[in-house]
C-alpha cells in the first residue's frame, strides 16, 4: 500500500485533468450555473418591467428540462409505442429517436442573446437596408388583447427579412418564438437562431412520430403563453403575390384549444417591400418548377461586400422602403363559437383575409403594377395621374406616401425600378423590359389583390 508508483508524466497530468473536471462537475460548476442563473433571473425580472408581454416562465425554463418534458408526454408517448410497432424496432431505439427529435426542435432561449444582441443587429439591418415605416396599427384591438392570452403573430412571407423587421419592430412588446425552416439549421446559425427562442421545423416531412413531438411543443408552448410568430403561407412566396395557406402549425394550436382555458390571440401582420433582396433567387425558383433555391454563399456573401464597398465610396443608397401593418387580432375562443367542427380551414382562410387586407402599398409596387397594366410606353405624369386615381379608391391605411408627396412618390418608384433596369425609359415614357418582366410582376403581384378588390 505504501509502495511508490512510477508514471509516465502524460499520464500523470492526463489523470489530474480527469480529476479537476469531475471535481468542478460536482462542486464548481453547479454553484457557478447558479450563480449566473440568479443573475439572469433578476435581469429578466427588470427586463419583464418594460416589456407589454413579460417573457413567460416557459420560456425560460431549462432546455434539458424541457425536452424530459416533452418526450415524456402521454401521446407522445403513445407515439413512440406505434413507431416501435409499425417500424419493428426495439422501443427504447424509438424512444432515442423522439429525443433526437425533441433536441432538435426544443429552442435554448436566452434573454441576453435576444434583447442584448438579436434586437441591436435586426435594428440595424433593418435601418441600414431600408427606409422603415409602420403603415397601420390597429392599436385599440392590439392593446385590449387579454394579457393572459397567448399571443401569435401570423405574417405573409416575403422575404427572409421578415424576421428582422417583425423582430425589430415588437421589439418593446415582447420576445418572438419564431417557426424557422430547415434552411437555418447550419452551424453557427442554428445556435444563434435557438438562442433566441425559434425552434425548427422540418416542412416536409411526413414522419408520424416527428409531427407528433412537434404537436406536443407547440401546444406546451402555447398553453404556457409563449408569443409566437409564423407565416400560414408555409414558404416564402416564389411569384410575389399572396400563397394558399397551409394549416400544419394552425392545426396544432386549434385541435389542443380548450374552451375556457387560456385564449389564443391572432395578430395578423402584412409586410411589403420596394425591393426584396432574394426576389431574383425566388424567381428562378419559380420558373424551374420547385422550391430549390439557388443561393450560394459566395454569392450572398459577395452581395453584402459590395453593398459596403459602395458605402465606404459614398455611394450606397438604401433599397427603398420596407413596411408593415399591423391589423385587426382575432380571438380562437370568440371565433370557435362561431363554427363547429374542424377549426384550422375556416381560421386559416379568414388570418389570411385579414393579412392581404392590410399589405402596404409603397411606390416601387405600385408604379410596377402601373406600367404592366399599360399596353403602351406610358409618360410620368400618366403614371402619376393613375397613382392618384389608385389612392382614392384603396383604402388610406393601405398606403404609405413617402413625404406626403405624390409626386415623390411616383419618382421614387421609378428610380428604383430604372436603376435595377426592370423598366426602361424612352423619349421621356417608360415602358416595361421584355427581358426582366418576371421582376416587374413579382413587385406588381404583391398589392394585385387589392387593386382587383
Amino acid at each position: 500500500m505504501t509502495q511508490t508508483v512510477e508514471l509516465p508524466i502524460w499520464l500523470f497530468i492526463l489523470i489530474m485533468l480527469f480529476a479537476a473536471v469531475t471535481a468542478a462537475s460536482h462542486f464548481l460548476f453547479p454553484s457557478v450555473r447558479w450563480f449566473f442563473r440568479r443573475r439572469m433571473e433578476k435581469a429578466v425580472a427588470r427586463l419583464n418591467e418594460r416589456l407589454e408581454r413579460p417573457i413567460e416562465p416557459f420560456k425560460l425554463a431549462r432546455r434539458y428540462d424541457m425536452i424530459q418534458r416533452l418526450i415524456y408526454q402521454p401521446d407522445v408517448a403513445q407515439a413512440v409505442t406505434e413507431h416501435a410497432a409499425e417500424t419493428g424496432v426495439p422501443e427504447n431505439v424509438a424512444f432515442e429517436e423522439a429525443k433526437r427529435y425533441a433536441r432538435e426542435i426544443v429552442p435554448s432561449f436566452s434573454a441576453s442573446a435576444y434583447f442584448g444582441f438579436a434586437i441591436r443587429l435586426a435594428r440595424f439591418l433593418s435601418r441600414a437596408l431600408y427606409r422603415v415605416r409602420l403603415v397601420h396599427f390597429d392599436e385599440d384591438g392590439i392593446n385590449a388583447i387579454p394579457k393572459d392570452a397567448t399571443v401569435v403573430f401570423v405574417m405573409n412571407h416575403r422575404s427572409n427579412m421578415d424576421y428582422v423587421l417583425v423582430t425589430y419592430l415588437a421589439a418593446q412588446r415582447s420576445a418572438l418564438a419564431y417557426a424557422v425552416g430547415e434552411w437555418a439549421r447550419v452551424w453557427p446559425l442554428s445556435r444563434l437562431i435557438k438562442a433566441m427562442g425559434a425552434y425548427f421545423i422540418r416542412r416536409k416531412s411526413r414522419n408520424a412520430l416527428y409531427r407528433k413531438v412537434l404537436a406536443a411543443y407547440v401546444r406546451l408552448a402555447t398553453q404556457g403563453g409563449v408569443s409566437q410568430a409564423m407565416f400560414p403561407e408555409g414558404g416564402l412566396s416564389l411569384d410575389g403575390a399572396p400563397q394558399q395557406p397551409k394549416l400544419g402549425l394552425l392545426k396544432y394550436i386549434t385541435d389542443t384549444y380548450e374552451p375556457g382555458g387560456r385564449d389564443v390571440v391572432f395578430v395578423p401582420v402584412a409586410l411589403n417591400y420596394d425591393r426584396v433582396l432574394e426576389d431574383r433567387i425566388l424567381i428562378n425558383a419559380q420558373a424551374s418548377g420547385g422550391r430549390r433555391f439557388d443561393a450560394k454563399i459566395s454569392v450572398v456573401a459577395g452581395f453584402f461586400f459590395k453593398q459596403i464597398w459602395l458605402r465606404i465610396r459614398g455611394k450606397y443608397h438604401k433599397f427603398g422602403y420596407a413596411a408593415v401593418s399591423f391589423g385587426t387580432p382575432l380571438s380562437l375562443s370568440e371565433f370557435s363559437n362561431t363554427y363547429e367542427g374542424e377549426l384550422a380551414k375556416p381560421l386559416a382562410r379568414e388570418l389570411m383575409e385579414r393579412i392581404n387586407g392590410v399589405v402596404p402599398v409603397l411606390p416601387a409596387p405600385m408604379v410596377a403594377a402601373i406600367i404592366l397594366a399599360s399596353d403602351a410606353p406610358i409618360s410620368r405624369s400618366a403614371i402619376e395621374t393613375a397613382y392618384d386615381g389608385w389612392m382614392q379608391k384603396l383604402a388610406r391605411e393601405h398606403i404609405h406616401l413617402p413625404r406626403g408627396d405624390l409626386s415623390y412618390a411616383t419618382e421614387a418608384g421609378l428610380r428604383i425600378l430604372e436603376e435595377r433596369r426592370v423598366i426602361l425609359r424612352h423619349n421621356g415614357t417608360f415602358e416595361a423590359n421584355p427581358e426582366r418582366r418576371d421582376i416587374l410582376s413579382f413587385y406588381a403581384n404583391s398589392i394585385a389583390h387589392l387593386l382587383k378588390e
